[in-house]
């Protein structure tokens, strides 16, 4: 009987293995927005979506800055004008064969990098095409009314908008302001407002970096983590710069669900502006640890050329896709003809 019962529950055990193993071993095959074929065994998220719907250059958003439509008030002051649009039903290949619905901003996640000068007019046009209630809320210093909290746009076309006097100095996140606010945080609405002092800082290589996680099972942990949204982006696209050349890079933490984030940097250290309202560093360090939307402004100088790291020194994040590469070029190296070969 004893024997007969063993044979028994190690059949069942056998089963389930080919079952769970077959289960496992099942592949799918997707065309991505590149139309390449990709032929996974992990889950697709809403396996109807078999192209993506966002086109996301991380190295494009890296150095794009919009300063909207430019004009001039009667009293001088400079206007800046922008168009934001909210749409929440894109699908993004955030990783091969991982599709995602984002909610974005002008159709990215980050949305655009808006910047002024302080003291110039902000003025932005809020359409939601979504089907939810967003909003645009601004960090920074502004009329109650603008604030992005107590007005939520309808979807499928509301309109709202949102003006107010740039300031204070500094790098400053904005984000849909909509309850439940983790949901509209998680899926992508949010973005980078820069407000740069009206005497100028000193001419650098710029770069925006937000630091975001992407909870893909809805369990309400982050599976993967990122500078600009796609894992592993920036290792397997080095970010070319140049030596002995300032280098200023706005970072901003978006990252949902866990309490903090960080940046380290390898084979130097960076002078760091918290939040960059002031105009001089608190400090001088090679990583910063950040709570949800805490942001600054790092800058440094590469003196020797080669190929150095930056992540998140929480190795689970930099492991799950917080990880880059910076390609220091040699500024002062000959061309290859003015090198004299046999001497």
């Amino acid at each position: 009987m004893i024997l007969s019962l063993s044979i028994l529950i190690g059949l069942s055990v056998v089963v389930f293995f080919t079952t769970f193993s077959d289960a496992q071993s099942e592949s799918k095959t997707f065309v991505t927005h590149s139309g390449a074929m990709v032929t996974t065994t992990g889950e697709i998220l809403d396996p109807l979506y078999t192209v993506s719907t966002v086109e996301f250059d991380p190295m494009e958003y890296l150095r794009d800055f919009n300063y909207g439509r430019v004009s001039q008030l009667s009293d001088g002051t400079t206007l800046r004008e922008f168009t934001i649009i909210a749409e929440d039903d894109k699908i993004m290949e955030v990783s091969p064969g991982i599709f995602y619905n984002v909610w974005t901003f002008n159709g990215t996640v980050p949305g655009p990098t808006i910047r002024a000068t302080e003291g110039d007019i902000v003025r932005v046009k809020f359409i939601n095409n979504g089907e939810k209630e967003h909003t645009m809320h601004f960090h920074g210093i502004h009329p109650a009314g603008m604030d992005g909290v107590f007005e939520p746009v309808g979807g499928n076309g509301g309109q709202f908008v949102y003006e107010f006097e740039a300031g204070p100095v500094g790098v400053h996140p904005y984000h849909c302001h909509v309850m439940p606010l983790e949901e509209h945080i998680v899926h992508g609405l949010y973005g980078v407002f820069i407000v740069d002092p009206k005497e100028e800082r000193p001419p650098a290589d710029e770069m925006v970096m937000v630091l975001n996680g992407l909870d893909t099972d809805f369990d309400t942990e982050n599976n993967f983590y990122a500078a600009n949204t796609v894992p592993f982006y920036y290792q397997h696209h080095p970010i070319q710069i140049n030596t002995d050349e300032l280098i200023r890079i706005y970072v901003v933490n978006m990252v949902e669900f866990d309490p903090i984030n960080n940046f380290h940097l390898h084979g130097n250290l960076y002078k760091y502006y918290p939040t960059g309202t002031d105009l001089v560093p608190s400090f001088y360090t090679d990583m910063i640890t950040l709570s949800q939307t805490e942001r600054g402004i790092m800058e440094f100088e590469y003196e020797f050329p080669g190929k150095y790291l930056f992540h998140a020194h929480k190795v689970e994040f930099s492991e799950k896709g917080w990880t880059g590469i910076f390609l220091v070029n040699d500024s002062n190296k000959k061309s290859n003809q003015d090198l004299d070969y046999g001497s």
